[in-house]
């Protein structure tokens, strides 16, 4: 764990810099700068990063109701508090939760977080090769494919280029059982915060993203593919399902979210 800090502590991560949006520990002086600049960009990014964080929960919450007990969390960062498992476990005491992400630091820092939790585990894997992630080992033994999984892809694949986002999405979606969820929230480019969206961009690059880019609604909508979106269907992050869930402009969010169902 040492290694890998020292390793990656001198350049930013995507996960690092939500961490420290969302006031969490696991960052470093790097993401901290980053962070800093996000916001002087974009001042209401902690914002939206705390609206993000609450659609998971309520999107978790949902997928819960819905009789779902087991959750695939692609892109999911640093499961600080408030994250996948103590959401699921908090009402099923069994619920499994896999936990993805590319920057490995983040994954070191979930694999203490769930040393001695056997229903939750952390690996590295990479998006855009969704084979690997379905047949890796760790989920395999927590996730039975046969049974409906609830998928959560929530801030990141305005991280991720359309030539790679739109077909892992669609292989991700083949490998899940009928009556599986899929949740999604993403940057959308059609707010005032557009002129902030060239910075925005710079700052990424220079992390271990090669993007971040907004999409249209269309655009976004896509990714749910086949599935059918469950009401209200892609709206603002902080009013899914039924309205404003605490405060939040809409004209500043710049993130919409939305639930499909597979049928």
């Amino acid at each position: 764990m040492g290694n890998a800090d020292a390793d990656y502590s001198s350049r930013p991560s995507s996960a690092r810099i939500y961490d420290a949006l969302l006031g969490g520990s696991h960052n470093f002086a790097a993401d901290r700068e980053a962070a800093k600049r996000l916001l002087a960009m974009i001042p209401a990014a902690g914002e939206m990063a705390r609206a993000n964080r609450a659609f998971l929960n309520r999107a978790v919450q949902f997928m819960l109701d819905a009789g779902v007990r087991q959750f695939l969390d692609i892109g999911s960062g640093i499961p600080t508090v408030g994250n996948v498992h103590e959401i699921a476990q908090r009402r099923v005491d069994d619920a499994r939760v896999v936990y993805i992400d590319i920057d490995p630091v983040a994954v070191a820092h979930a694999g203490e977080i769930l040393r001695d939790n056997r229903f939750a585990a952390a690996v590295q894997a990479d998006m855009r090769f969704p084979e690997a992630i379905l047949g890796h080992a760790s989920v395999r033994r927590l996730l039975d494919l046969e049974q409906p999984i609830g998928l959560l892809l929530v801030a990141m694949l305005h991280f991720v280029p359309d030539d790679d986002a739109y077909p892992a999405v669609e292989r991700l979606l083949a490998g899940l059982p009928p009556g599986s969820y899929v949740a999604i929230s993403h940057g959308v480019s059609e707010t005032a915060a557009d002129s902030a969206l060239d910075g925005v961009a710079d700052l990424y690059r220079r992390t271990d993203v090669s993007t971040a880019t907004g999409r249209s609604r269309s655009q976004i909508t896509r990714f749910f593919g086949d599935t059918v979106l469950v009401p209200p269907g892609l709206v603002w992050v902080h009013e899914w399902p039924a309205g404003p869930q605490g405060d939040g402009d809409p004209g500043d969010m710049a993130v919409v979210a939305a639930i499909g169902q597979k049928p």
